[in-house]
């Protein structure tokens, strides 16, 4: 008789057998888990390699701290700090447009709007990014 993976139940049952030993056999060369990281190491974990990894993960556990600790409490502030002196500069910009003339009694500059040829899109003369309320072309001029 054969199950649906076209192997016999002997087979299944040693293949789980072999899969189960290397397992525990993986398990047993593992320091044993207490639940927190391993300070010191003893016995046949004391090699080369495993006091490398143990240097290694407290150095990135150090870093990972300086870094929360930067984000914290250096970016987040000063995030705020630019936020606070966008808003006053913002405010001081619009306050200064509001004393400019109105858009159709502004001059017009010699290098303001020079025009080669049409462009091929709408009336020939705005560009692809003009904006009616704050772009003005005196073409009478």
């Amino acid at each position: 008789m054969t199950s649906r993976l076209g192997l016999r139940p002997a087979t299944l049952t040693r293949n789980f057998q072999q899969l189960r030993q290397t397992t525990a056999r993986r398990w047993r060369t593992q320091p044993a888990s207490t639940g927190h990281t391993v300070d010191k190491l003893e016995g046949v974990w004391d090699n080369a390699f495993n006091r490398e990894r143990l240097a290694v993960k407290k150095h990135a556990a150090a870093t990972s701290n300086l870094w929360r600790r930067l984000s914290l409490y250096v970016v987040i502030p000063c995030l705020i700090v630019a936020t606070a002196n966008t808003l006053v500069r913002w405010t001081e910009h619009w306050e200064h447009q509001s004393h400019m003339p109105p858009i159709h009694l502004r001059k017009e500059y010699s290098y303001m709007n020079i025009r080669t040829k049409a462009y091929p899109w709408g009336d020939g003369d705005k560009t692809l990014f003009w904006n009616d309320n704050y772009n003005y072309h005196h073409k009478d001029e």
